[in-house]
């Protein structure tokens, strides 16, 4: 299974990335390499309040191929399969407040 690493270091950008309306999260990868549908990564995150990185597994759910219509940057959505360290929680709980806000996301 292959591997990404994405280290946030802020919190506006983990709010653009994070994806909460999948059953289990999921972020926002950017990357201009091409996914499939379905296709299983292993995501190693930092987030920005915490020194190691914890891993999870995924699934491609969403594609925003290179040039699209909209403003959005070319990526991949990984849905969260295997949440093990509680990655999903742990966002939602630094994001706060931020997950009503308006402000427009990578994806929807």
């Amino acid at each position: 299974m292959e591997e990404l690493s994405l280290g946030f270091t802020d919190i506006k950008e983990l709010y653009r990335s994070y994806m909460p309306y999948l059953k289990n999260g999921g972020l926002f990868v950017r990357t201009s390499r091409q996914y499939k549908m379905g296709q299983s990564l292993a995501l190693n995150v930092t987030l920005p309040d915490a020194l190691e990185p914890m891993v999870v597994s995924g699934k491609v759910a969403w594609i925003t191929p290179p040039g699209s219509q909209s403003s959005s940057p070319a990526g991949i959505g990984v849905a969260f399969i295997d949440d093990k360290a509680q990655l999903g929680p742990r966002i939602e709980k630094l994001l706060g407040g931020l997950q009503n806000s308006a402000e427009a996301t990578y994806t929807i």
